[in-house]
């Protein structure tokens, strides 16, 4: 039996194994993926920590998976062998609930999530719903689109669907993982683009990545610098820290709304008199269907947005999972496999 390399989480809790395993045949509505690049994305710690409710172990995680169909299984009519493909956070819904039945995947209650329910991509191959594909245009390499499904779906789906119009004032509060990917969004959607950030080594990079002006948090007040330009009508909070989050609400303008993509488990602090006068909200975003997966893909091909990457072989799963988590990555850690 044909066997592969994959980076297993035997406990909730316990170390990354490296271990030697059948390669998975693929089931009925599914296809086998040879991965070629897995992004690890500080969501990989619900599943390494146990922190997700009904996980089962050993767990492959990843859910940021590009590669190349190796095999089809029965039903498959759709894709087919050696097309490119990526797949999400996104990996399966029933197709039969109220959710579903309005497009809603996202609302289903069976919804699957890659690396979470079924094995990811810290392996050689994995097995994945046809649902759940996406297909990776030529312009981008397999390192490039690993980080977009994911990262880039994100801020690509919450900025698209936020309400702000062209030459709106857009800021992206941290330039990370996800926040260097949201000013490239955010300016080539043709918003009024302000970057948000912790000291001034990451003004020259904000800018550069197309940021009209960049606001140090260190030696500024953000919320009060966006009130003198106008007021935000939407700032991406991408930062996991509920308190920065909190202290920017006061620079929305009417009708502006803060868009929380940076998962913290500690409460954020708002008063209902700084959301009636002006009529603010608060808004949560998770990632989207494998469809927003290739338009995201696709508007990155179309536009030439990157994410900026640190890559490290499969093997040293490990680190790569600790230097994403140390947050001095810059910005997105990849597993590149080997050809």
């Amino acid at each position: 039996m044909t066997q592969m390399t994959a980076v297993q989480i035997t406990a909730p809790g316990g170390p990354f194994k490296t271990v030697h395993a059948p390669m998975p045949e693929p089931r009925s509505n599914t296809v086998r993926i040879r991965v070629q690049a897995c992004g690890v994305c500080h969501s990989d710690e619900f599943v390494k920590e146990g922190y997700w409710p009904g996980l089962h172990y050993p767990r492959v995680t990843g859910h940021e998976v590009a590669g190349v169909i190796d095999a089809v299984g029965a039903g498959v009519v759709t894709w087919e062998k050696g097309q490119r493909v990526g797949v999400g956070w996104h990996g399966g819904h029933c197709g039969e609930c109220t959710p579903c039945r309005r497009g809603d995947f996202l609302g289903c209650k069976k919804f699957i999530v890659t690396g979470f329910h079924e094995d990811g991509g810290y392996a050689e191959y994995l097995i994945a719903r046809t649902e759940a594909l996406a297909a990776i245009p030529d312009a981008l390499t397999s390192t490039e689109a690993a980080p977009i499904l994911c990262a880039g779906i994100t801020t690509f789906n919450s900025l698209r669907h936020s309400g702000a119009k062209a030459g709106d004032l857009v800021a992206v509060q941290g330039v990370g993982g996800l926040g260097h990917l949201g000013v490239q969004f955010a300016n080539k959607m043709g918003f009024h683009t302000v970057a948000i950030g912790r000291g001034q080594d990451k003004a020259e990079l904000a800018l550069k990545l197309g940021a009209e002006r960049y606001l140090d948090a260190e030696t500024t007040d953000p919320a009060k610098e966006l009130t003198s330009l106008g007021g935000a009508a939407v700032i991406l909070a991408t930062a996991p820290n509920s308190k920065a989050m909190s202290e920017m609400i006061d620079g929305l303008g009417v009708g502006g709304k803060l868009v929380v993509l940076g998962a913290s488990t500690d409460p954020m602090t708002v008063t209902p008199i700084q959301l009636i006068g002006a009529r603010r909200t608060i808004q949560g975003w998770p990632s989207g269907s494998a469809r927003d997966s290739e338009d995201a893909l696709n508007f990155c091909a179309l536009t030439g947005i990157r994410p900026i990457v640190e890559t490290f072989p499969l093997e040293q799963a490990p680190a790569a999972y600790d230097r994403m988590l140390s947050g001095k990555a810059r910005f997105r850690v990849v597993l590149a496999m080997r050809s």
